[in-house]
């Protein structure tokens, strides 16, 4: 006879797909198998075979495996709260994120692995020295957020004087106003951009 704690419990892992829970989390963070497997320091196989229900991991393999996705151990066996509670997470590791290149900056768009996003963060490499090499005022619907990460640029807008921003300088402001943005240091500058969807 089980006890009631005992019974909550197994109530708790009938209920749970652990392979099922793992895939989940895999593709909330926009990865392949190939990707988790090897962020988890697993084979590709032994991932599949998880996911699949074909394998019971070892606490080893169930610690690798957290400490791929970015979570505790206890979490691989959390079912996703109902309601309102968000539960998205999307980690971008440095250097994957969706490159593109313009005349004037090298950006690297974050958090892509979420759809539907209220923010469109950016990773951006500031080329341009000057305003003349942009082809008119760059606008879009939305809002807009800079912060400086390396170097100093000069942040030109429609309706304003040009401003010098350093390393940890930021400006918010309406994204429909025309605005560009340059590096005045030796090295490009760097920056992030997060801008809102509308």
């Amino acid at each position: 006879m089980r006890l009631p704690c005992e019974e909550a419990g197994a109530a708790a892992e009938d209920s749970l797909d652990l392979g099922a829970r793992v895939r989940d989390l895999r593709k909330a963070r926009g990865w392949t198998l190939e990707q988790a497997a090897r962020r988890a320091g697993l084979a590709r196989s032994t991932l599949s075979k998880i996911e699949n229900g074909r394998m019971s991991p070892t606490y080893h393999a169930l610690r690798k495996l957290a400490a791929g996705l970015h979570i505790s151990v206890p979490e691989l066996f959390t079912p996703p709260q109902p309601g309102n509670i968000g539960a998205r997470l999307a980690v971008t590791v440095a250097g994957e994120g969706r490159h593109q290149a313009t005349a004037t900056c090298d950006n690297e768009f974050l958090g892509q692995a979420l759809t539907r996003k209220r923010m469109r963060p950016c990773h951006g490499r500031i080329r341009a020295r000057s305003v003349d090499e942009f082809g008119g005022w760059v606008r879009h619907r939305g809002e807009e957020f800079l912060y400086v990460l390396t170097g100093v640029i000069q942040l030109h807008t429609e309706f304003r004087q040009p401003i010098e921003m350093r390393r940890g300088d930021s400006a918010y402001f309406d994204a429909a106003m025309g605005h560009k943005v340059i590096s005045l240091s030796d090295e490009d500058a760097t920056v992030l951009w997060v801008t809102s969807r509308p």
